[in-house]
């Protein structure tokens, strides 16, 4: 017992000691795609149209059904009763026939219904159009942003207390007054603040992403940039090849242009005759038995038997109908081929603005790294000159302050590259 106690307690420990899950970005989206809400209602939605292919699949089948029913007609003394139809040996039928269905005017339920569906299609397409891995991108490196401002945040700390201490030291030999102390504590608390507030934006950037990526968005978990250098572009041309050819949209588009097509034919079916043939095997008797009738000389009938029916329908007039159904399957058609022109043009401005997106992060990398540079020289430099008495408590905080927003724009101006280049490879179909 105690044994087993003390394994108790050792797995507990281990459990409380285990690292977080580390993520890169590829295993974020993959994750995404386990966890998001979008992509499984798209899955949902294939899953609704793989159904609907099998049920038409299976209308060319023939089907069985078992069909049961007892029909009692008024005695009126004769053996067929008051309808001679339902005791006669051969029934034919020929008729003419004029439909309406009258409710049809007063059931405006499904007219709303189908408004409600378009409007939501038409949501959801917005919702799609943003795309799964543009989302995890921008949050993923929204944590990354967040975790280098909290880095350099602690920077700025650490130059804010040695501020302190050559300021009261200073101050100690007589060298600078009171108020330059208070100033530097003044910048010191300032720093403080800083830190918490990038601590808070770290938190809520990884709430934001464990969200899309976790089951519950309170799991830990620590994420890994890509050690990879992405410092070559692909050429445009590349680019632009692998993202025509792996863009879902305009396959997606090519397949709704494919089928707007078969609705065209599907439509013509209208003109055509219909002809089907029924084939019926059973009872069709004055009594519920395999043999004999109400009467003694029909005790030795036989009542299982079969009917076959053929039936050729020829449309005839149905006031235009047919004409009109082709007519919009023939404007569904154009209009999918013009969403897959326009689903053509949107992903070549798209990759345009990736490239140039991740061409100007490229170029300003070596300015913003300069830039922090001759912040730091900046601010090396104003402090010697504190201490020599020939700069003043303000020149200090307003260097120390620059090379803070450099450090951030550093970090931004990296972050913004290598979102760029993950995005640039989301549209090549690579990530």
């Amino acid at each position: 017992m105690k044994t087993l106690w003390v394994s108790l307690c050792l797995a507990g420990v281990a459990m409380a000691q285990a690292p977080p899950l580390s993520i890169t970005l590829p295993d974020a989206v993959a994750r995404a795609r386990q966890h998001a809400g979008q992509l499984q209602a798209a899955n949902f939605a294939v899953s609704q149209a793989r159904e609907d292919s099998l049920q038409t699949k299976t209308l060319r089948l023939p089907t069985v059904n078992a069909f049961n029913q007892a029909v009692y007609t008024q005695g009126n003394g004769t053996p067929s009763g008051v309808f001679v139809a339902n005791d006669g040996v051969h029934i034919y039928n020929e008729q003419a026939q004029v439909h309406e269905e009258v409710l049809a005017i007063f059931r405006k339920g499904e007219v709303r219904r189908a408004l409600s569906a378009e409007a939501a299609a038409r949501a959801r397409v917005e919702v799609a159009a943003r795309g799964l891995n543009a989302v995890v991108i921008q949050n993923f490196y929204g944590v990354i942003v967040a975790q280098r401002h909290f880095t350099n945040a602690q920077l700025s700390l650490r130059e804010a207390e040695r501020f302190v201490d050559v300021t009261e030291k200073q101050e100690k030999g007589g060298e600078a007054a009171h108020s330059d102390v208070i100033k530097a504590r003044l910048l010191l608390q300032q720093r403080q603040r800083d830190l918490q507030d990038a601590q808070v934006a770290i938190e809520k950037a990884k709430i934001a992403l464990g969200v899309l990526i976790m089951p519950t968005f309170s799991t830990e978990y620590s994420l890994v940039e890509d050690a990879g250098d992405p410092s070559l572009l692909p050429p445009t041309e590349e680019a632009r090849a692998k993202a025509t050819a792996t863009s879902p949209d305009i396959h997606a588009a090519q397949l709704t242009v494919d089928a707007a097509g078969y609705d065209v034919g599907v439509a013509r079916y209208g003109y055509l005759p219909s002809l089907s043939v029924d084939l019926f095997y059973g009872i069709n008797s004055n009594r519920f038995a395999v043999t004999g009738g109400r009467y003694p000389d029909e005790k030795d009938r036989n009542n299982l038997g079969y009917q076959a029916q053929v039936t050729l329908n020829i449309p005839v007039w149905n006031w235009g109908v047919t004409g009109s159904k082709i007519r919009q399957a023939e404007l569904k058609r154009s209009q999918a081929q013009l969403d897959l022109t326009l689903a053509g043009r949107v992903l070549e401005a798209n990759l345009a603005a990736s490239i140039s997106e991740s061409k100007a992060a490229q170029r300003q990398l070596d300015s913003l790294k300069s830039t922090v540079e001759l912040a730091v020289e900046s601010l090396r430099l104003t402090l010697l000159r504190y201490q020599a008495g020939e700069a003043v408590t303000l020149e200090v905080v307003d260097a120390q302050t620059t090379l803070t927003q450099a450090r951030n724009g550093y970090s931004d101006g990296q972050v913004r590259y290598k979102a760029a280049i993950a995005n640039l490879q989301t549209l090549m179909g690579t990530l």
